[in-house]
């Protein structure tokens, strides 16, 4: 018997062309002998195409796992892992709290924070609400929406003056806006997988064609290049793989999640920049890369992620919900 795998790709974020390519990417590369792809889309607008997941147990016959692959908004911050787990459907990825505090790069930066780990400075600003007088971190910063991916809403700011445009820019995605100091050195990216004990690749370096890899840079104009593995130190590399799965576990991941990385080229320090529970699958992408470099091909990581998906709701089974 074939294992049904619901992909769940589309959706109503800023970054629902990328999930269509990261969808489509992964339905080429699962083995037909062994999965039954079942589609669902989710339009721009929220519209389900051909149908909805039911948020009750059994509601939606013909699905033995489901596959989010939703960036941003409603699909990585735990909207859609609460719906699947109403339905009580395996899922691959994060589970709700995990999808949340991750996609919340404030929240997810205190979390790593109260464990010791290393994040960048930074403030939070809201939407409407008083600018800064000034910041306790000198320029060029970054602004960033605190809920959104694929470097949607980023700009990269040099001086007072161009504070506010970047605010209200970044603000036109989330109520909650970082600024962050900039870090001039080397971009790292660290994949990681697995469940209780996950388990971190060989990490890569981005090489963006642009002043920082911002969303042209990733996927439009195909011009970024990257190196696998990173041109760092064996301790660097160590210390990489070593606070990606620190970040991991600090969030209470599950199944997968690429961690991003800032090498400051004057200090030597390395930065956790975020977490991204539904990491890219496109051609471009580094997380399948990475495993695939570490002796994982691509097929062999999506039965993974699926395996992985599979144990974690059997070992929920064993929770009680009731007296």
């Amino acid at each position: 018997m074939k294992l049904r795998v619901a992909i769940l790709y589309g959706g109503r974020s800023g970054e629902h062309e990328v999930s269509i390519r990261s969808a489509e990417s992964i339905m080429r590369a699962m083995d037909p002998s062994k999965y039954e792809v079942v589609r669902y889309f989710i339009h721009q607008d929220g519209k389900w195409d051909p149908r909805p997941i039911l948020p009750e147990p059994g509601a939606t016959p013909g699905i033995d796992v489901v596959f989010p692959v939703l960036h941003g908004t409603f699909g990585e911050d735990g909207t859609i892992q609460g719906l699947l787990e109403l339905a009580d459907l395996p899922y691959v990825g994060a589970g709700v709290m995990a999808s949340a505090v991750s996609m919340d790069k404030e929240v997810m930066k205190r979390l790593c924070r109260e464990r010791g780990l290393p994040v960048v400075e930074y403030v939070t600003l809201l939407r409407g609400g008083p600018q800064p007088a000034g910041l306790p971190f000198p320029y060029p910063v970054f602004v960033k929406p605190a809920n959104l991916g694929s470097s949607v809403g980023i700009s990269k700011v040099r001086s007072a003056a161009g504070l506010g445009p970047a605010l209200e820019f970044a603000a036109r995605y989330d109520r909650k806006v970082i600024v962050e100091r900039a870090i001039a050195g080397k971009e790292l990216e660290c994949s990681v997988l697995g469940n209780d004990e996950p388990l971190a690749a060989t990490p890569c370096e981005i090489l963006p064609s642009r002043e920082f890899y911002d969303y042209e840079d990733k996927y439009l104009l195909g011009r970024a290049g990257f190196r696998l593995p990173a041109e760092i130190s064996p301790a660097h590399t160590e210390e990489v793989r070593r606070l990606a799965v620190e970040c991991y576990r600090a969030v209470e991941c599950a199944g997968m999640a690429r961690v991003d990385f800032l090498l400051e080229e004057a200090s030597g320090r390395l930065y956790i920049n975020e977490i991204n529970t539904i990491p890219g699958f496109t051609s471009i992408s580094m997380f399948p890369k990475m495993w695939e470099h570490a002796g994982l091909p691509y097929p062999a990581l999506i039965s993974r992620l699926i395996e992985l998906a599979l144990q974690r709701h059997a070992a929920k089974k064993a929770t009680r919900f009731a007296r």
